[in-house]
C-alpha cells in the first residue's frame, strides 16, 4: 500500500478548491465553518467506508482530506444513513437538520471527486440512506 506522502496526486483538486467549493455550495459564512463540516463528516464517513473503496477514494481526494478520512478507524457496526447523521449531530454538537445539511453538502463534492463508478461501489457496500447524502437518489426494490 502507497502511504499519503508517497502517493502522487491524482486529482486536480486543492483541499482549499474543495473547502470553497464546500463553502459555496453550503452557503457557509465563513471558510473555517465549510472547513470543520469538511473535517467532521470525512472523520464520520472514514469510520464506514472500508475495503478497497476507502483507499480508491482517499486516493481521489485532495491530500488532507485523504488524511481526515483515513485517519478514523472504521466502525465495527454499520450505521444507516439516518444513523450516520445522528451520530455526526452527537459528535459535533449540532442538531439533526444542520448534520444533514452538513453531510450532503460535503458528501456532494465528494461525490464529485470519487466519480460515478467509484460512488455506486460505495453505495452498494453502505446500509441504507446514504445516497440522498451524496446527491443521489435512493433506489429500492420492490419486496
Amino acid at each position: 500500500m502507497i502511504s499519503l506522502q508517497e502517493r502522487p496526486t491524482t486529482v486536480g483538486t486543492t483541499f482549499e478548491q474543495m473547502l470553497e467549493r464546500v463553502r459555496y455550495e453550503g452557503a457557509y459564512p465563513t471558510r473555517a465553518r465549510a472547513e470543520e463540516s469538511v473535517h467532521a463528516v470525512l472523520a464520520a464517513l472514514g469510520r464506514q467506508v472500508t475495503g478497497d473503496e476507502r483507499v480508491e477514494l482517499a486516493a481521489r481526494l485532495p491530500r488532507e482530506a485523504a488524511r481526515v478520512l483515513t485517519a478514523e478507524i472504521p466502525a465495527t457496526e454499520s450505521l444507516t444513513g439516518w444513523g450516520f447523521v445522528k451520530d455526526l449531530a452527537s459528535r459535533t454538537g449540532g442538531t439533526p437538520a444542520t448534520a444533514r445539511w452538513d453531510a450532503g453538502t460535503v458528501l456532494r463534492v465528494v461525490a464529485q471527486l470519487a466519480g460515478e463508478d467509484l460512488l455506486s461501489r460505495i453505495l452498494a457496500r453502505l446500509p441504507a440512506g446514504y445516497a440522498l447524502l451524496f446527491g443521489r437518489a435512493e433506489l429500492v426494490q420492490a419486496a
